[in-house]
């Protein structure tokens, strides 16, 4: 079976114009029919329009769906159930953040008392699937499962302030780097500063056993391998961080 370009907006709920942008770039490109030249969208038109959704629902780029769709290794079964996956881990982490706005409002009407711990569950938890999610699988690879349990109860025990102060350590050192790259120089205060105030930043996720400058130089050179780094820390060089990192502990520790 056969659709047309608006029947297939209607069945998928997206629009006209963004399926012929889908077709301008080359992601989702229609069939002719030939006695009319129309676009068509036959099945497998349907099952890649499909994918192209659950991968816009996981915020993946356009450009990403592209490489990921034309990649020869693509397996749709195994792509599919890695989706039911992150569906799954998205849903719990709805329901978590449902739970504590439910919970907030019964509390803003005094039927119950949150605790501040309770107050900061939904973000906590939506933390720990984020990095679930993102380097999971690697973590596990260099430090084990343990590591990661620790750390995972290590974010949920954070009190209200402990979070609030983990969240502005991180943006004061994220500005400390910009401060010290424009410099171009990894020893200068500015970058000491700036890996301190990352030092302290972890010390708010690992435990004091997982702690050592070896695995804190550790973490820094996995930013450099990874290209997510430039997606979270914009502006700043990975090179230039894991050299401001070796230099603080050659300097302090």
């Amino acid at each position: 079976m056969g659709y047309s370009i608006k029947e297939l907006a209607d069945l998928s709920g997206i629009s006209t114009r963004t399926l012929r942008y889908y077709d301008e770039i080359g992601l989702l490109t229609p069939k002719r029919d030939e006695s009319n030249l129309y676009r068509v969208y036959g099945e497998e038109e349907v099952d890649r329009l499909q994918q192209i959704l659950f991968y816009r629902e996981l915020d993946v780029s356009l450009n990403d769906i592209q490489l990921l769709l034309s990649s020869p290794d693509f397996d749709r079964k195994s792509v599919l159930q890695e989706h039911l996956l992150a569906l799954l881990r998205k849903k719990s982490q709805l329901e978590q953040l449902i739970h504590n706005l439910n919970s907030t409002i019964a509390a803003m009407e005094g039927e119950i008392v949150m605790t501040d711990s309770e107050k900061f569950a939904g973000f906590k938890k939506e933390l720990i699937d984020s990095n679930e999610r993102e380097y999971g699988e690697e973590v596990r690879r260099k430090y084990g499962e343990d590591s990661i349990q620790k750390t995972n109860q290590r974010i949920s025990d954070l009190s209200e302030n402990q979070w609030e102060q983990a969240k502005a350590l991180e943006i004061r050192y994220l500005d400390l780097l910009k401060a010290a790259e424009k410099k171009a120089d990894p020893s200068c205060d500015e970058a000491k500063e700036a890996c301190r105030l990352h030092k302290e930043w972890l010390l708010h996720f690992w435990t004091p056993e997982m702690y050592s400058p070896q695995a804190h130089i550790g973490l820094v050179e996995m930013y450099g391998s990874d290209e997510r780094f430039q997606k979270y820390y914009e502006g700043i060089s990975p090179s230039f961080f894991l050299e401001a990192v070796k230099q603080f502990y050659q300097t302090y520790e």
